[in-house]
């Protein structure tokens, strides 16, 4: 059995990584050089903004997050410069940090993602069409990816709501809805909960079956290889996937702080391993492959990272 969630845009944690991400996009628009690493932390009437950030841009932060979050909080903001120690290293081509990125595609979907990930999170997306508020799904597969079991909870909607929007989606019988399992909730989003950029990873990633490096992606510009590198993997596991007709490919890139070249580059085809050879996995390589100084990004923390036909998916 295998079982994978999706959160919808308005959940605390999304609304976090849409922030930290509109900023990153508002610096980029202006400037495509900028530096950025913003996080942010919401809940209860009140946004924290913090990080660095080295741009030429001007940006007006507080009126992005209301942009996004309208009247409902006060915002603070701490935003400083870039270490010089940090800048060195990248200046010159290298990583921003050091780093694990795991890149993986699959033939089980024509998104080359978890057939469970893709159930799930194109379900939460059709109720949130219906009911835009503060939401999860989640789904079980069984052996014979045969649906097992449907959690959804949904903010402002009855358990009946629900289950006949999932059980009109999926059709059939021989499976379980749980609908609004823990009663039906009109306190949501910040005002039940806080929120914070990087929380949901496992969601932004290929679900809980397959590893991750374990860096956030949402407020990073692409000179952070935990971003770059993410991409650029599952660049790499799609076309090896294509390449060679494989069922199932794994990527593994890591790098030192301040260095250009990755320390390990490997793939795992089907089981078997092979060193990766033929891409430039240098920072600035992947920037320029992928085209990743564009303002991109806020879509991105929206429904997931892979299996969106984003340029790292093709």
């Amino acid at each position: 059995m295998r079982t994978a969630e999706s959160v919808t845009p308005m959940h605390p944690d999304k609304i976090c990584d849409r922030i930290s991400d509109a900023i990153l996009d508002a610096c980029l628009t202006q400037d495509p050089k900028s530096r950025v690493a913003i996080e942010t932390m919401g809940g209860h009437g009140i946004i924290t903004v913090t990080g660095e950030m080295t741009t030429n841009a001007f940006v007006d932060i507080r009126d992005i997050v209301k942009g996004i979050v309208g009247d409902k909080c006060g915002t603070q903001v701490n935003i400083v410069r870039q270490s010089s120690d940090i800048a060195n290293g990248v200046d010159r081509g290298g990583a921003g940090d050091q780093g694990i990125m795991v890149g993986y595609a699959t033939s089980e979907t024509i998104e080359m993602i978890p057939r469970e990930v893709k159930m799930s999170r194109n379900l939460c997306r059709y109720i949130y069409e219906q009911f835009p508020t503060d939401g999860k799904t989640q789904v079980t597969l069984g052996d014979h990816n045969e649906l097992v079991s449907v959690v959804a909870s949904f903010q402002n909607t009855t358990s009946k709501e629900i289950e006949d929007l999932v059980r009109g989606y999926f059709g059939g019988d021989g499976y379980n809805v749980y609908a609004n399992p823990a009663g039906d909730w009109s306190c949501g989003g910040f005002d039940a909960d806080t929120g914070l950029t990087g929380r949901k990873l496992v969601v932004d990633n290929y679900g809980p079956r397959i590893p991750i490096g374990g860096g956030a992606f949402s407020g990073k510009d692409p000179s952070k290889v935990d971003r770059s590198g993410a991409y650029m993997a599952r660049k790499i596991a799609v076309d090896i996937l294509k390449e060679k007709c494989a069922n199932e490919v794994y990527v593994w890139l890591a790098y030192a702080i301040g260095h250009d070249q990755p320390v390990e580059a490997t793939a795992i085809i089907d089981g078997q391993i092979e060193q990766i050879k033929g891409y430039d996995l240098s920072p600035r390589g992947m920037i320029e492959q992928l085209d990743l100084l564009k303002p991109i990004y806020e879509k991105t923390a929206e429904w997931g990272h892979f299996g969106r036909n984003n340029t790292w998916d093709k």
